[in-house]
């Protein structure tokens, strides 16, 4: 299911203080990278995963190779990686975090079986959508034209 009520999604997006992002890219022209600065530019405390970059500093956190060297609960895993990759995540998460409430997967990116195995734990899950752009549309922040969404026109 990737139809959700927006009710839905903003009791996720309140509920949330603390997410970690799956794939976040050091490079600010990524969406994984200016998403994540989004949300931390919001409020929440955004812990970068990506084992490329691990031990680097991004919006003051330290970037992480894996969700299971954070240390701190985490709310919400917010994943930037192609479907097939998403059943590992989803397992090391509710390995990880006893408190997890959100799986969210980013557009373009789905898993039926993944999100089962995590609404059995009683984790939401979130497919196929941005947490920038909801929390925009959803908050009343979203702007026509480009910027404000992340996607620039090729019109400009």
């Amino acid at each position: 299911m990737t139809d959700y009520s927006d009710s839905f999604l903003k009791d996720i997006l309140r509920r949330t203080k603390v997410v970690a992002v799956v794939g976040v890219s050091m490079n600010p022209v990524r969406p994984s990278y200016y998403v994540a600065r989004y949300l931390s530019l919001k409020g929440y405390t955004v812990i970068p995963v990506n084992p490329g970059h691990a031990g680097k500093v991004l919006f003051g956190q330290t970037v992480r190779a894996s969700l299971s060297e954070i240390t701190q609960s985490v709310d919400m895993v917010d994943i930037f990686r192609r479907s097939e990759a998403v059943p590992p995540i989803v397992d090391e998460a509710l390995s990880a975090f006893a408190g997890l409430r959100t799986i969210w997967m980013q557009i373009g990116v789905e898993h039926q079986e993944a999100a089962a195995k995590a609404q059995t734990r009683g984790v939401d899950v979130v497919m196929n959508r941005c947490p920038k752009i909801e929390y925009q549309r959803l908050f009343g922040e979203l702007r026509m034209g480009g910027f404000a969404t992340g996607v620039i026109s090729s019109k400009l």
